[in-house]
């Protein structure tokens, strides 16, 4: 009944082995997940949760030990030299275990600092957060400070160049209206002039004028006609 017992102890102590290997391999993968770029929270909680069920498990293994170890203690009492073999066998699986529970340890707690090292740079970025929409406000403001700058200098520039380009038009409009009016003075005295030598010289005299100095002038009337 004994060597049945110390059976069933050395296989609850690998099965714990086997348990906490499989945790030691989700502290690595939540590690890797704190030492990438960009932390995945869902996966991470995905891990915590796979994790805990074996935790379950480790702890169900813990207690069933315990109660068989209780049984077995007593038995062995007079009789450990039976069966040195088992027993070295059960110490060389515990001292695997401890050695076990402790690099386990060490992996919680290193993830335990990624955790909290996580933490504090989310509350910075909180922070920044919160001040995110008062620079973004100071932002606007400067930025509408210089468009009215750069609005008001272009229509300073354009009102300068209006001026210029009014004050061109004005002397242009003087300067036609004047052309204007000796162009007209000019074809009233050239009439006047026209209608003298014409009374005095007569028709066939002028006629004969037209066709030397004003040839164009005679095809031009003559299609009319």
């Amino acid at each position: 009944m004994t060597g049945n017992y110390l059976t069933l102890l050395e296989e609850s102590l690998r099965r714990k082995l086997q348990v906490m290997e499989e945790i030691q391999k989700y502290n690595m993968r939540q590690q890797e997940i704190f030492q990438s770029g960009e932390v995945d929270i869902d996966k991470f909680d995905e891990y915590v949760a796979e994790k805990g069920v074996l935790i379950d498990k480790l702890t169900a293994l813990d207690s069933g030990f315990e109660k068989l170890y209780a049984k077995v203690s007593e038995e062995l009492q007079g009789s450990r030299e039976q069966y040195a073999d088992q027993i070295r066998t059960l110490q060389g699986l515990v001292t695997q275990v401890t050695d076990r529970s402790v690099d386990i340890q060490a992996q919680e707690a290193r993830n335990k600092k990624l955790v909290e090292d996580c933490n504090q740079r989310l509350e910075g970025y909180q922070d920044e957060l919160l001040e995110l929409p008062r620079e973004i406000e100071q932002a606007n403001f400067k930025l509408m400070l210089a468009t009215m700058d750069c609005c008001y200098d272009t229509m300073q520039e354009n009102g300068a160049d209006i001026q210029e380009i009014a004050q061109w038009v004005t002397e242009v409009r003087i300067e036609l209206k004047k052309r204007l009016i000796r162009k007209q003075e000019m074809e009233q005295r050239n009439n006047a002039i026209y209608s003298y030598m014409h009374d005095v010289f007569g028709a066939e005299v002028i006629e004969i004028f037209d066709m030397k100095y004003n040839p164009d002038q005679r095809e031009s009337g003559a299609g009319e006609e």
